[in-house]
């Protein structure tokens, strides 16, 4: 693969636009971005390539390469772009730290259903750009301002790092379950229809007697499995301040 960490850097960092030669081009960094992840927002990350991004602009391929070097610098530029998106600035800032934590994540997850394709872009070295930092400058100064939760720094990122993690998982259970609905045609209730008399059968087996026994609604598309667990992550994370402020609880 190949290395693209300074020419990326350089653009995010940089002054934006790439100037060539003759006479001001009519098009900018910041509307390549826009196009390329409005295509990637309608169609897939898959739909996304210089050729489709220029058509979409109605300039001629070339002219991109005027500003970015190539795919993978852009998709570069696009993902600092969305993860400004993720925790913008509030006009009223939480005032405790269980509020930044559940914005956080409902954020986090709004973030992936507007971008279902961040799901198939491998974020592990993810490059910090102005956006990127900015969210996670916004962040910080919630768990770490007056109303925070007096963690050290490594627990205060690790606390970050999971509940994005939490969200993503959310996130990935429904684009995929979408993507399933769409590549088959099949939607979730002819799904489980069809199952429906091969599990009646197992569970009058006999042999799954706890699975036999749940009530009628276990499984009740009406869950807000996404609020039960941020409860339960804010209540773990709860434990750990306490512990930090000599056992008295802060909530």
């Amino acid at each position: 693969m190949k290395e693209t960490t300074t020419s990326s850097l350089d653009l995010l960092w940089g002054t934006g636009d790439r100037p060539g030669r003759g006479p001001k081009p009519g098009l900018t960094l910041d509307r390549i971005v826009t196009a390329a992840v409005a295509v990637a927002d309608a169609e897939g990350l898959d739909a996304v390539s210089m050729r489709r991004v220029s058509a979409e602009l109605g300039v001629g391929t070339m002219s991109l390469y005027r500003y970015v070097p190539g795919k993978a610098e852009l998709l570069d530029l696009m993902l600092d772009r969305v993860q400004g998106e993720s925790f913008e600035e509030d006009p009223e800032p939480p005032t405790h730290w269980r509020e930044t934590v559940a914005k956080l994540a409902r954020s986090s997850l709004d973030l992936y259903r507007a971008h279902p394709w961040l799901m198939k872009v491998n974020q592990a070295r993810s490059l910090l750009g102005p956006s990127a930092l900015r969210g996670l400058e916004l962040c910080l100064s919630g768990l770490k301002g007056p109303h925070g939760m007096g963690l050290s720094d490594p627990e205060t990122i690790s606390v970050i790092v999971t509940v994005q993690s939490y969200a993503a998982g959310l996130a990935r259970m429904e684009i995929q379950t979408a993507e399933a609905a769409r590549e088959t045609g099949v939607g979730d209730t002819e799904f489980w229809r069809r199952q429906q008399p091969y599990l009646e059968r197992a569970m009058a087996s006999g042999d799954y007697p706890l699975m036999a026994a749940l009530a009628d609604d276990t499984f009740s598309t009406e869950t807000d499995h996404f609020t039960f667990g941020l409860e339960r992550l804010l209540d773990g994370f709860e434990v750990l301040v306490s512990r930090g402020a000599g056992g008295a609880s802060r909530r």
